[in-house]
């Protein structure tokens, strides 16, 4: 076990988040989604795993140590469910739940028609395939800056302001 880190976060994950850079995207999804072969196209080259625990949990574990990228562009996308882009499933309105709680400056997500999703998760950095057994528990998010230590607030331990750039 380490201090401060989710335990959720193995070392894999762990290791992958580390590595990405700003822009970087990582995939987080069901246990229905083809992660093997999609993940062959992704940078890492192989599906990494955070077992066990639903979407909305290993959302939380992921966004305790990366940062999204900032509200001039998307950075958080969902899978659509069908036809209906507006719909949003109770694992989707669950994840969005903990985006907020991450960062309350965070808009909504963003929906990715499946095959296109396919093609979106082929160029992420990585895939995390999580415990989620129920349909469109499928995520990607952007990765953004972390600021200078001279950015954060030390009482709080959140930053003073969002880089813009």
């Amino acid at each position: 076990m380490l201090k401060n880190v989710d335990p959720a976060l193995n070392a894999d994950v762990l290791h992958a988040l580390r590595s990405m850079g700003h822009g970087d995207r990582i995939a987080l999804v069901d246990a229905n989604f083809p992660a093997e072969t999609i993940a062959r196209h992704t940078r890492l080259g192989l599906p990494l795993h955070i077992d066990n625990v639903s979407a909305a949990r290993a959302v939380r574990a992921v966004l305790s140590v990366m940062p999204l990228d900032t509200p001039l562009q998307p950075s958080a996308a969902r899978m659509a469910p069908g036809a209906n882009a507006g719909e949003m499933p109770d694992v989707q309105r669950e994840v969005q739940a903990e985006i907020n709680r991450a960062d309350g400056d965070a808009p909504q997500m963003y929906a990715v028609e499946r095959f296109a999703f396919y093609e979106e998760a082929k160029r992420a950095f990585c895939i995390v395939v999580t415990g989620e057994a129920r349909l469109y528990g499928c995520f990607l998010f952007t990765k953004g800056v972390v600021l200078p230590a001279s950015q954060w607030n030390e009482a709080s331990a959140t930053p003073i302001a969002r880089l813009s750039t």
